[in-house]
């Protein structure tokens, strides 16, 4: 591992530890050349479909374009960043266990939109926005009604 301080090869492990939930290992590790100290996380490297773009275009799933979108949506939120990370990792779970290798935006704006509509209102709405490409005032005022609408029901 590479020393983000100084750039030498060679560190050694202080403390290793499982993370997030079992899904990632945590190394502490200290550079042998300037001493400094620094933090890895390992993942398991599963493939992730690719993603099939409104206008046709595919690009490989990126689990940091979908964390900014969501943080972005949740800014001045009570929503944890632990929370978002949490919803991004059942996401990407999800898309990884499906077995497809091609999954359209629409799919994962929908997984995102059923998993933060219970976490908070408001960056449902925002989130929305964005991934439903609302028109005009009257799509965004319908979407608000039928909110407040299913908030009644319960």
């Amino acid at each position: 591992m590479k020393c983000p301080f100084c750039g030498e090869l060679e560190d050694k492990v202080i403390d290793s530890r499982l993370s997030q939930e079992g899904e990632a290992i945590r190394r502490r590790r200290e550079c042998v050349a300037c001493a400094r100290r620094f933090t890895t996380y390992e993942r398991l490297e599963e493939v992730t479909p690719l993603v099939v773009k409104k206008d046709g275009r595919r690009e490989p799933f990126d689990r940091q374009k979908l964390l900014a979108g969501l943080q972005r949506a949740t800014v001045k939120r009570p929503v944890s960043v632990d929370t978002v990370d949490q919803l991004v990792t059942e996401v990407e779970r999800r898309l990884q266990e499906s077995g497809e290798k091609e999954v359209p935006s629409t799919t994962i704006g929908k997984l995102v939109l059923e998993r933060l509509q219970p976490i908070d209102d408001v960056a449902y709405v925002r989130f929305a926005s964005v991934y439903r490409d609302f028109r005009d005032v009257d799509e965004f005022m319908t979407e608000l009604a039928r909110l407040q609408a299913e908030r009644r029901k319960t």
